[in-house]
């Protein structure tokens, strides 16, 4: 869809809150706050506010702008609380200790170290998910290393690092490499010479590869991502460690200066943003760092190109399509995705599923056979209005009944397998249906700027 950049000004002008899923539990987004918010170990905070269906808004908090479990990150603060000299000391070393082991510039020092080693001596530690310099060596040798790493192996880091799967957090799941051959060959035809790939490390390596092996490409690219391990694959003017959900480099100004600099060659010319958020995130906060992204990119340009738009492909799921399209009216979904066919309402004005049909009753798409008369806001599990599926008093019955079905339906899968399967050697994987670290955008929408 396409991406605008001037039509929303004036939302920024006011709060932006948004759901997070069903918890009762919005975003808060200030366009000229107080005061700067506080930070943790991903960065600046974000502002949110517990509500209640029908009550007033109860007191505001700062949470993790990047993961939504307590567990992974617990900062916690109230807007309005005052602490103490000692607390405020105590969060600084927190977030210290919080920090990479090696800085920006220690990764690079090694990186060209390891890169003038003789193939026989390039290890990697899958255990520390580091490479290894020779002296370095004798601290691994009860982990798993492996060694004689090619070029390639070094261009395709992201092979090398098991993916982070806390779908809370990184949902590190990456694209297959049909998926990224054809964004790069869609990207070359239609002219890019840049692309800024923003959570989309797999995009990144093969542009880089593509380059190195034709000379006849000229397409660059500039990865931002959380993960802080790919510092130790890429040099300053490749990789930026990033938090797309508050904007910020954890690497500082010489980092930020790196991506204006990308965004602003050849006056802005020829570049576009390709990126793929966790798909549990929180549009609001996203849609507010990509605004900084495209501000960052028209500071480039001329007077005379004040109405043109940086192009993006935001790729997120389809039902999102509205929420993206509060903030940025001008975006419109492509029909790319893998994976089974779905279809377009013209009415509903978004994807669906191929057996749902377009009720009149309801106005909107469902199931041939749903119930017109079911509630359309309320609970999901007892069909209350008076409150969420999350506090609904019935919810531990529904996922007891689940998770029977679910067991159940594993229970005459895996029957039926070592039905087709008798007389055969059984194959193990098969009936384990392991969880890999690669995605495939199935389902999905990618949305873009129009291409002039």
């Amino acid at each position: 869809m396409a991406a605008p950049v001037d039509a929303q000004d004036s939302m920024d002008a006011e709060p932006v809150a948004g759901r997070l899923g069903g918890s009762g539990v919005k975003v808060v987004l200030l366009s000229d706050p107080a005061a700067p918010a506080p930070l943790c170990p991903h960065g600046p905070t974000l502002l949110f506010v517990k509500v209640n269906q029908g009550k007033e808004e109860t007191r505001k908090f700062y949470a993790c702008s990047a993961c939504r479990d307590r567990k992974d990150c617990n900062f916690f603060q109230w807007e309005d609380e005052k602490l103490s000299g000692a607390r405020l000391a105590a969060r600084e070393s927190h977030n210290q200790r919080c920090r990479p082991p090696l800085s920006r510039l220690q990764c690079v020092e090694r990186y060209l170290r390891f890169i003038q080693l003789p193939l026989t001596q390039r290890r990697f530690c899958h255990s520390c998910q580091q490479l290894l310099l020779p002296d370095e060596w004798g601290e691994h040798q009860e982990h798993h290393v492996v060694g004689d790493l090619s070029v390639t192996q070094l261009r395709r880091p992201s092979q090398l690092l098991y993916p982070l799967e806390n779908k809370k957090t990184n949902a590190q799941y990456l694209f297959a490499d049909r998926t990224c051959r054809f964004l790069v060959g869609l990207l070359s035809t239609l002219g890019f010479r840049r692309v800024l790939c923003v959570g989309t490390p797999r995009l990144h390596e093969l542009i880089r590869l593509t380059t190195s092996g034709d000379q006849k490409s000229n397409l660059k690219s500039l990865l931002l991502d959380i993960d802080f391990r790919y510092s130790q694959f890429y040099l300053e003017d490749s990789f930026c460690h990033y938090n797309m959900f508050n904007h910020h480099f954890f690497d500082g100004k010489p980092a930020l200066e790196v991506c204006r600099a990308f965004l602003q060659e050849d006056k802005g010319e020829g570049v576009i943003m390709v990126t793929d958020p966790p798909f549990g995130g929180l549009v609001e906060p996203l849609a507010v760092t990509f605004k900084k992204l495209i501000g960052m990119w028209k500071e480039g340009q001329g007077q005379g190109d004040s109405l043109q738009e940086m192009p993006i492909f935001w790729i997120f799921p389809y039902f999102f399509e509205a929420r993206i399209c509060q903030f940025f009216p001008s975006f419109c979904m492509l029909d790319y995705q893998d994976g089974r066919k779905w279809k377009h309402c013209f009415l509903c004005k978004k994807c669906v599923k191929p057996s749902w049909v377009h009720c009149r009753f309801c106005n909107h798409c469902a199931v041939s056979h749903h119930s017109c008369e079911g509630p359309n806001d309320g609970c999901f599990i007892c069909g209350e209005l008076d409150h969420k599926r999350s506090s609904c008093p019935n919810i531990g019955i529904s996922k007891k009944a689940s998770k029977a079905v679910k067991k159940q339906k594993q229970r005459k899968s895996i029957k039926m397998k070592m039905e087709t399967t008798k007389g055969q050697p059984m194959n193990y994987n098969l009936l384990q249906g392991k969880r890999r670290g690669r995605k495939e955008p199935i389902n999905i929408s990618a949305l873009k700027c129009p291409v002039t």
